[in-house]
């Protein structure tokens, strides 16, 4: 009797926990196979440090996480257009302007407050006193000021031309003009030289021809990175324009619903190369990377400083925010973005990222789907937390290297250049490192120090990225949450035009019966009927 109470424990014991870790596979299973990946690629790459392999090696052997790259920057725009146009169209006026001022208060509120966390924090360590520095600076290069930045970002939001928008945005370009100078008329040095036959000595002019004069000319100019913002600007403009059109702007609705549907069925195949790709991605880095004892020994408390800001920012106080607007448990939202942030750490690229983000907010966080198409490439754009408590940290170490001080008037102007940086800053690798120069010339540093930060930039813009992507996905369940009452009918599983509104969109549906698709008739007939099933599709009189 006892062994047999023994052995039926143990078979329910082995099934019960086969059960468990099926389940846990099932749901979790992606997340685990991006996770080893990181883990894989971090060993594969310090593994092969040492056989000295050739640049051209490293090509080839970084070729996977190339595509992986590519793979998701090709999905952008299509996402960002086909998400805005699609979400803004089917909203009310009132509720989407309530929802954009909630989400672009936040969203700056939430920056400001790294900024201010990373100052902080770099005050209090002081990495940077007492660090001897070796590095090449570049010296005497142009160097953009804080204006031409900022009508740069305003010229981007209206992009001149749409087709041009997606592959390169505007950008002002310092040209050097040499301004020799004329030949001196006077002297600019009398001599008296010792002379034989001339008691009084000999009179010897000398003229010394100044150095030429460089002044920089403002030129317009490109810079090959996707206009982002203004994509966003146009999409979300059209977005609301075709609300109110009604069925006039029915057809484009569809267009751009069928193509977001398409883009998601893309990314849910997509998802399965990932794991290989960030292997050999996160590899391909280390590879790259210089010696991690040297970076350690001169920017080891630098960084320290930027992990710790980022720690505090991205899992206190943005936990705490949710926690307080929402009065739900922020770590059980957090638990569904896992998969999102392992691959901003492998790409270091939060618009990459965003088709990810957009697939863990809807199917792991249930996020209603009209506020995600519009907070996330929002935020994608604006919203680089990490980014602005990196270049605050950044601007004062570099201060403290160079033994200036710093006073509260120059403390406050670096919270609000790096905050307005930041919404410059592109979403791709590294991109903080370009808006840097501008928050650096706002209190007088030396442009030219930012090399002594490059060595250690693509480990902390990996980081950095993951707590963008948080801060993006949390704004969209605050937002879902804030602006619950304005949705009613989005989670009852009704269309989002169902609801009345003088300025939406009421397309007529018409029922369309499969019984005679191509894939059911090679099936056979019994077959085919019993998994037969009725489409709806938009029939619309343009």
């Amino acid at each position: 009797m006892g062994d047999r109470v023994k052995t039926f424990f143990e078979v329910t014991v082995k099934e019960d926990l086969k059960r468990t870790v099926r389940n846990f596979l099932k749901k979790n299973g992606l997340l685990t196979l991006s996770v080893i990946a990181v883990l894989t690629g971090c060993t594969l790459g310090f593994m092969l440090r040492g056989t000295q392999l050739s640049t051209q090696a490293k090509i080839y052997f970084s070729f996977p996480g190339e595509l992986l790259m590519r793979m998701l920057k090709m999905l952008i725009l299509p996402l960002i257009t086909s998400s805005l146009m699609s979400g803004l169209s089917s909203m009310e006026s009132k509720a989407c302007c309530r929802m954009g001022v909630l989400t672009v208060t936040y969203y700056l509120w939430t920056t400001f407050i790294a900024v201010v966390v990373g100052i902080m924090l770099v005050i209090i360590i002081k990495p940077g006193v007492g660090t001897e520095m070796e590095s090449n600076r570049l010296g005497g290069g142009p160097v953009m000021t804080s204006a031409d930045a900022l009508l740069d970002l305003i010229r981007n939001m209206v992009p001149s031309n749409l087709i041009e928008a997606t592959f390169q945005q505007y950008k002002t370009d310092l040209i050097p003009i040499l301004k020799v100078p004329t030949r001196t008329i006077q002297p600019n040095f009398v001599y008296v030289v010792p002379d034989e036959s001339d008691p009084k000595g000999r009179t010897v002019y000398l003229e010394l021809t100044p150095p030429p004069e460089v002044l920089y000319k403002t030129s317009p100019g490109t810079s090959q990175q996707m206009n982002v913002l203004g994509i966003v600007i146009f999409s979300a403009t059209m977005g609301l324009l075709l609300g109110r059109m009604g069925e006039r702007g029915a057809p484009l609705i569809n267009v751009c619903q069928c193509i977001n549907e398409c883009v998601m069925k893309i990314i849910n195949a997509a998802v399965w190369y990932f794991p290989f790709g960030i292997i050999f991605l996160v590899a391909g880095k280390i590879l790259d990377m210089q010696d991690p004892s040297t970076l350690g020994r001169k920017l080891g408390w630098y960084g320290i400083t930027v992990l710790a800001g980022l720690f505090v920012h991205g899992l206190i106080l943005l936990p705490l925010f949710y926690f307080l607007l929402t009065r739900k448990n922020p770590f059980t939202f957090i638990r569904g973005l896992l998969q999102a942030m392992v691959i901003a750490l492998a790409t270091s690229s939060s618009s990459a990222t965003l088709p990810i983000t957009m697939k863990c907010l809807l199917e792991n966080c249930h996020v209603d789907r009209q506020i995600a198409r519009f907070v996330l490439p929002v935020g994608a754009t604006i919203n680089m937390d990490g980014t602005a408590l990196y270049e605050a940290v950044a601007a004062i170490f570099i201060a403290q290297v160079n033994d200036y001080e710093l006073d509260f008037g120059q403390l406050v102007t670096i919270s609000i250049t790096a905050t307005a940086a930041s919404i410059g800053a592109a979403g791709i690798p590294q991109a903080g490192l370009v808006t840097m120069v501008i928050v650096l010339t706002s209190v007088g540093l030396p442009p030219d120090d930012i090399t002594l930060i490059v060595a250690i930039d693509w480990i902390l813009d990996r980081f950095r990225t993951m707590i963008n992507v948080l801060g993006d996905a949390l704004a969209a369940g605050i937002i879902a949450h804030l602006c619950r009452k304005d949705f009613p009918l989005s989670g009852s599983g009704k269309t989002p035009h169902a609801h009345n509104n003088s300025h939406s969109v009421d397309v007529p549906m018409t029922e369309i019966h499969t019984h005679k698709d191509c894939m059911f008739e090679a099936m056979g007939d019994s077959e085919g009927e019993r998994h037969a099933h009725t489409v709806y599709y938009n029939i619309c009189q343009v």
